[in-house]
This record gives C-alpha cells, sequence and structure tokens, in this order.
C-alpha cells in the first residue's frame, strides 16, 4: 500500500511539475543557467518530458524507461542547482530563496528524488 502511495505522488509530481513548466514559465526561466542557449526552448523541453515520464510511471510495461529517464533528467538538472548556489540562491526578485536552502536542493533533495526514482523502477 505505501508503495503504490509513493508511486501515485510520485507520477502527481512529475506530471504537475510539467505542466507546471507551461502555467508558470517565469519560474523557471531565471534559474535556466546563462550559458545555457535558448532558455524557454529548455523549459519547454523539460516540461514535456516531465509530464511523459511522469505519465509512463502509470503503466508497468514502462515503468522501468519513465524511472531511468527522470533520473538522467534530474542529473540533467544539476547545473540549474549549481547556478542557483553560485548567484546566492536569488535568481529574479520573485525567485530569491537563502543559499542554504539552494544548497539543499542539490544535497540531499536531487539525490532523494533519484533514489524515490530508483526505487520505482521496478
Amino acid at each position: 500500500m505505501l508503495k503504490k502511495a509513493s508511486l501515485l505522488l510520485l507520477i502527481i509530481l512529475y506530471v504537475s511539475g510539467g505542466i507546471n513548466h507551461f502555467i508558470h514559465p517565469e519560474a523557471y526561466l531565471p534559474i535556466i543557467p546563462d550559458y545555457l542557449p535558448y532558455p524557454m526552448v529548455i523549459n519547454i523541453v523539460s516540461g514535456i518530458l516531465e509530464i511523459i515520464l511522469g505519465a509512463m510511471l502509470i503503466f508497468s510495461k514502462t515503468r522501468a524507461f519513465a524511472a531511468y529517464g527522470i533520473i538522467i533528467l534530474l542529473v540533467l538538472f544539476i547545473p540549474t542547482h549549481i547556478y542557483m548556489i553560485q548567484k546566492g540562491g536569488c535568481m529574479s526578485e520573485a525567485i530569491c530563496i537563502p543559499n542554504w536552502a539552494a544548497w539543499i536542493r542539490l544535497f540531499p533533495l536531487q539525490f532523494l528524488l533519484m533514489a524515490w526514482a530508483w526505487g520505482h523502477r521496478k
């Protein structure tokens, strides 16, 4: 029962997070590092991938692929977390978190999210 609840929560997290990329792009664009080109495209692709991978978790036949895809996506998000740390947590007037919170987003949160996805690969 706990495993099913965890899986459902993971699905909701990624599908709703992906949708949020389209509803509130202003929350994502400032955290995309300056050195990456086409931040709007990166935001859109990230949102689409989160929705697709989250939906793929629903089906047992695609769950492992989705879990591995989520882990890869989280690895690709690491530069964003490093960028937030470099900027002291303040990316814009609307997005400003304490630097310690930026560190927690990278360590341990990012790796806990990877472990969570890993736990649902079967």
